[in-house]
């Protein structure tokens, strides 16, 4: 059975080069257009092996989602891997990153093969 992955990224070129790559690498890709719908679905019972979150997004944001996650607000893992994925790549923005709990942390723009790359090593694959 392939592994799970959330994309949440508010950008639709990006959730389609996402879902293709992953999911041409075997990963089950489910994609969300904000926070908020991906919160829905986690609060709905999808749980995840790992989850892409972009940063910046409407109705809620990648910090605010992790934020949810990492305080057990939402019923999955609290633990769940988690890459920021946003153009907000100054280091201090990057260390806040870090410091709300991400697994790692990806700036825009990148390269999907070095996302993937990412993904493998948080899921061990």
């Amino acid at each position: 059975m392939s592994k799970q992955v959330l994309v949440v990224d508010d950008d639709d070129a990006i959730r389609r080069l996402l879902d293709h790559r992953l999911g041409s690498a075997g990963y089950e890709v489910t994609v969300c257009e904000d926070g908020r719908d991906a919160a829905d679905r986690l609060e709905a019972g999808f749980e995840p092996a790992l989850a892409v979150l972009d940063v910046m997004m409407p109705r809620l944001d990648g910090t605010g989602l992790l934020r949810m996650i990492r305080g057990g607000e939402l019923p999955v893992d609290s633990d769940l891997p988690v890459i920021l994925l946003t153009s907000r790549g100054r280091e201090e923005q990057v260390l806040d990153g870090f410091e709300r709990g991400a697994d790692d942390y990806v700036t825009k723009p990148f390269s999907s093969t070095e996302l993937l790359a990412r993904v493998r090593r948080q899921l061990d694959d």
